[in-house]
């Protein structure tokens, strides 16, 4: 009888890949290190996904659910996996509070951490409860409370999105960009004048990275169709006059410093490596790339490949990634696993 194949994380990938091997009838172990399914998007109240549209909670919701009422996954949640020793088709591994299991291989779809912007203190967060994060208006939106500024609960009139906080930012170690915050800036922006439509939204970029299809979708419509604006801009610094936030910086189009006030102050906070990934690097014997991310091997021999045979990865614990891109390779590491074992058999 075939072992069970064990995924560690319980985000879009990991559902995705439990799912996936539970489809074909090979029975998996699900070991979650929050106490509940649903990795960042649930985790973190977002609100519509990119590019669907649908909220998170029934998206994502929609995939706990066919996960939790599925006899083939077990399910482990506030636990971690705190040692896995063997070799491909005969791996032990403890799980906290639960003890040991035999497992045939491993995938790995840990996720990532968000950017804390308090690491980016110049721009105001920390300092003025008026600067936000992405998460927090998705947190708003997605409660029913609607967008308020948290210092007095009054509705903004001006709001300024600034890109890339925690991305391409060699003096805070940031040199990744995080791939999707360009598009769900855009989206939120859309968002926010369809709640407000008498708010003025204001995008502050290096360069857009709407990529692929999306720059029609989100880039072109947010401009055209919901009249947000896009300043090319190198900002300075996010202060305050007592009354409102102002952002100071340079136009770098037309080469001159540009002051704005607004009511609101909203940092498009990027993805890090996910906290654990040193010790999750440690318990499983897998390498970790520059930036710390988990290291995924040729793509070209076999997909979600680690360093360590037996031990597969999917989803943005590789890196920056979309929760469609990381479902499809949470499905794609559950098929590698899958041959894998045929091909020791």
């Amino acid at each position: 009888m075939a072992k069970p194949i064990l995924v560690v994380g319980g985000g879009p990938a990991g559902l995705a890949a439990a799912h996936s091997l539970a489809s074909v009838g090979r029975d998996c172990i699900l070991v979650e290190k929050e106490d509940r399914l649903g990795g960042a998007p649930i985790l973190s109240g977002y609100h519509k996904l990119v590019p669907s549209g649908e909220h998170a909670k029934d998206a994502i919701g929609g995939m706990v659910d066919r996960v939790v009422g599925n006899d083939r996954i077990t399910v482990h949640t506030s636990s971690k996996v705190s040692t896995f020793d063997g070799e491909p088709g005969n791996f032990t591994a403890e799980i906290d509070g639960v003890g040991s299991v035999e497992v045939e291989s491993a995938i790995l779809c840990t996720g990532f951490t968000h950017f804390d912007s308090l690491n980016k203190p110049e721009w105001g967060f920390g300092t003025y409860p008026d600067v936000v994060s992405t998460t927090q208006v998705e947190q708003m939106m997605s409660s029913g409370a609607g967008i308020k500024c948290p210092s007095d609960g009054r509705t903004p009139k001006r709001v300024a999105i600034l890109l890339c906080v925690g991305s391409r930012d060699r003096q805070i170690g940031r040199e990744w960009c995080s791939k999707i915050c360009c598009t769900v800036s855009a989206n939120m922006a859309m968002e926010i004048r369809e709640e407000l439509p008498d708010c003025h939204v204001y995008i502050y970029y290096m360069d857009i990275r709407t990529f692929g299809l999306y720059e029609t979708k989100y880039y072109w419509k947010s401009q055209e169709e919901f009249k947000v604006k896009y300043i090319k801009a190198r900002i300075a610094e996010v202060t305050s006059d007592g009354e409102r936030l102002i952002v100071k910086g340079e136009d770098t189009l037309v080469k001159r410093p540009i002051t704005i006030p607004f009511d609101m102050v909203v940092h498009a906070i990027g993805m890090d490596p996910n906290v654990d990934n040193a010790r999750i690097a440690k318990t499983f014997g897998v390498q970790l790339e520059q930036h710390g991310y988990i290291g995924e091997g040729n793509t070209y021999g076999a997909l979600n490949q680690t360093s360590r045979p037996g031990v597969l990865v999917a989803g943005s614990a590789t890196g920056p990634e979309t929760i469609d891109d990381s479902i499809a390779q949470g499905t794609a590491a559950a098929m590698t696993a899958l041959q894998q074992h045929s091909s020791a058999a």
